[in-house]
């Protein structure tokens, strides 16, 4: 079972915005997020906890043009994948959108379908390019570069694959308990031989990098049932999780 990834929905047509929402939950792998103005979308970027994989913008809004607010994001460094949704489908509109920032633009009438087959491209093209970076705890977490990176410490901590795997799913899984067995299918595959205790041994690891104290965790939570990130973890000024790298 896949992780389920936010999406935020900004659409001021509630027959347009509701059909979308209906569709993103059937496929299972997106949790929506609802919005009919762009000043409530900003609510929903700006409240504290919230992360968005993926933002799916009306242009027409009540208060304001989606390109206008593409744009301003794109300045205040989001980087998510935008899909813009628009009335008008003539070159000139579609060139004003993609330059204002957008991923991609869909003009109405248009397929589920495929909005949700492109939504799930531009996705796959974020996660393994350079701009797709998360915040986890005190760290930035770059997914491409095998790094976590904490500035105010002035430390690079580099990553394995699989640990970057194991961060990668834990995160897109956000609030939910992940088991031990649904991640080491989803880090290792369906292989025969490799068993939990190379997880755990993984795990340890991993703590070893990114946690204060390694036996008393702040991140990588084990709870009942297998295992959470605490992405908004707040260790503290005075702590010293992970390794500087001199290389």
């Amino acid at each position: 079972m896949s992780a389920v990834r936010p999406i935020l929905i900004v659409e001021d047509d509630d027959a347009v915005r509701q059909m979308l929402v209906e569709h993103v939950a059937a496929t299972g792998l997106f949790h929506s997020v609802e919005a009919s103005t762009l000043s409530e979308a900003s609510r929903h970027l700006d409240a504290a906890e919230s992360r968005f994989d993926s933002i799916i913008l009306d242009i027409n809004l009540p208060d304001g043009d989606g390109r206008d607010f593409c744009a301003k994001m794109r300045r205040q460094g989001h980087r998510m994948p935008i899909i813009m949704l628009t009335g008008a489908a003539n070159e000139e509109d579609v060139v004003l959108g993609l330059d204002s920032g957008a991923n991609d633009y869909v003009a109405k009438p248009f397929r589920a379908s495929e909005l949700l087959a492109r939504l799930n491209a531009q996705l796959r093209t974020f996660d393994s390019s350079e701009d797709a970076v998360f915040t986890i705890g005190p760290y930035t977490f770059r997914p491409a570069a095998k790094l976590l990176v904490r500035t105010d410490k002035n430390q690079k901590i580099r990553l394995t694959g699989k640990e970057v795997a194991i961060l990668k799913y834990l995160y897109r899984a956000g609030d939910r308990v992940t088991s031990r067995q649904v991640l080491l299918n989803e880090v290792w595959g369906y292989n025969a031989g490799v068993t939990t205790h190379t997880l755990e041994t993984h795990i340890y690891r991993l703590r070893q990098k990114i946690e204060v104290d390694p036996s008393d965790f702040s991140i990588l939570l084990t709870v009942p049932g297998g295992y959470r990130l605490n992405a908004a973890a707040d260790v503290g000024e005075g702590t010293t999780a992970g390794r500087p790298l001199t290389s």
